[in-house]
């Protein structure tokens, strides 16, 4: 049963993010999208339960194909192309890229706070596990490892209160530590400037196709592995969920646009890009009268970047737990500095509602700190919020994740209880997201 304060807060999301339309069709007080009754033709249970783990891991090693997909590459080229194929493949309407150039000399804009500050350190030097040493349990961080005395509080990476144990992290620019030879050579191309390329969908609503929703991931990464957490498994969360969302028997009032950003470990700039050219488009009908609306008006934007690894932190003698830490749980974030903070804790107090009533393994937990992913180019704009698999200033930035951008970030490293934490966190959006935009099965 639900608190009085929970029930609330899904109020006071709903307010926040529906009333706009309310008030544009003209009518009647604005009512909190409530979640069904458990039942067995709740079409929303029905929904979720069109997300199968195996079809998961299956978009996932179709993703660890193409290696760690670094921007710039030939590998990252087909990558795109692969992932053009198969949202087509699913029928989401309207397969589309934005193209745009990047040059590495591009200046980069400040960080926003002091876990960006502190935990942003794309192109250091590799840290982590040494050469040769599994993650699943082996991964050493010898002399790096920190560990705080009983009851001592530091600021910690990422700029966060931290108590525990702490690794120094960074990216491998090393090759040699990639013991696949066939990840070396599939990897060995180094990026260079130029155009870039990254794909969209859209889930067209029926009544209120002026006004979407964003729901995105990355698929790019860097580290010499495959790129399997960050962020295969938030591009192949957001590819699943447009496979359940484009099926014919699936409508939605509002409008859905699933996006994966290229350019995420260079700064952002896939996201930035879109924001830059798409921005003043919004809620704009072209042609005059067609009902139809190339940038629908952004309502939320809802980012995944690395969802499988919850061990915990490291151990004292520098390895990591060898399965997901029995308090394993689904990270909302967002922004307390943002312009609509207010309204994204809210949307993020929604989301984990709907993960407490609709997901099957890992509970959410809200935190104010999101940052360093690509929901951070919206947050100023729209409400925006990122799911992920630790906090990302206090536990990724601490050293949580001895797989984050490192060569050892490839499928076999992984679990299927470590897989199913993704899969959770996709069963978490894609019903918050069919609640938000009206989602209905047709008979």
């Amino acid at each position: 049963m639900r608190s009085k304060q929970s029930m609330m807060m899904i109020a006071a999301v709903a307010v926040v993010l529906v009333t706009p339309t309310v008030a544009q069709r003209g009518g009647g007080n604005p009512q909190a999208p409530q979640a069904p009754a458990a039942q067995a033709d709740d079409p929303l249970k029905t929904l979720v339960g069109r997300l199968e783990l195996e079809r998961y891991k299956a978009t996932l090693r179709g993703l660890a194909q193409f290696g760690d997909r670094r921007q710039g590459t030939e590998r990252n080229r087909k990558a795109v192309d692969w992932i053009e194929a198969r949202l087509k493949s699913y029928g989401c309407a309207s397969v589309e890229r934005i193209k745009y150039t990047y040059t590495s000399a591009t200046p980069q804009p400040a960080p926003t706070d002091a876990g960006a500050r502190g935990a942003g350190q794309r192109g250091a030097a590799a840290a982590g596990p040494q050469r040769g040493q599994a993650a699943r349990g082996q991964g050493g961080v010898g002399r790096n490892a920190k560990v705080i005395e009983s009851g001592e509080i530091v600021s910690g990476q990422g700029g966060s209160r931290y108590y525990g144990i702490s690794a120094a992290t960074g990216v491998n620019n090393d090759a040699n530590r990639q013991t696949d030879t066939r990840l070396r050579e599939l990897n060995k191309e180094q990026s260079t400037d130029g155009p870039r390329e990254e794909v969209y969908c859209t889930k067209v609503g029926t009544t209120r196709p002026d006004e979407m929703y964003i729901v995105a991931g990355h698929m790019d990464g860097i580290g010499w592995g495959e790129g399997v957490n960050d962020d295969g498994s938030g591009t192949a969360l957001v590819m699943e969920l447009a496979r359940i969302f484009s099926m014919p028997d699936v409508q939605t009032d509002r409008s859905i646009r699933f996006a994966l950003w290229n350019n995420e470990e260079t700064g952002l700039n896939g996201a930035r890009a879109y924001v830059e050219q798409r921005l003043n488009l919004q809620g704009k009908e072209d042609p005059p009268g067609s009902g139809r609306y190339p940038e629908p008006k952004w309502l939320a934007m809802i980012q995944h970047d690395m969802m499988l690894w919850d061990h915990g932190m490291p151990r004292p003698d520098g390895t990591w737990n060898p399965e997901q830490r029995p308090e394993a749980d689904i990270n909302i974030e967002f922004q307390s500095s943002a312009k609509f903070a207010d309204q994204a804790m809210k949307l993020a107090f929604f989301f984990r509602e709907s993960n407490e009533k609709y997901a099957t393994d890992y509970p959410a937990a809200v935190g104010p700190h999101m940052t360093n992913t690509d929901s951070t180019p919206f947050m100023d704009l729209v409400p925006a919020i990122s799911l992920r698999e630790n906090e990302r200033g206090m536990h990724t930035g601490a050293g949580w994740n001895p797989t984050w951008h490192q060569p050892i970030d490839v499928y076999t490293t992984f679990s299927d209880k470590d897989f199913r934490l993704g899969l959770n966190a996709a069963q978490t959006t894609l019903s918050a997201v069919a609640q938000l935009t009206g989602a209905k099965l047709r008979k």
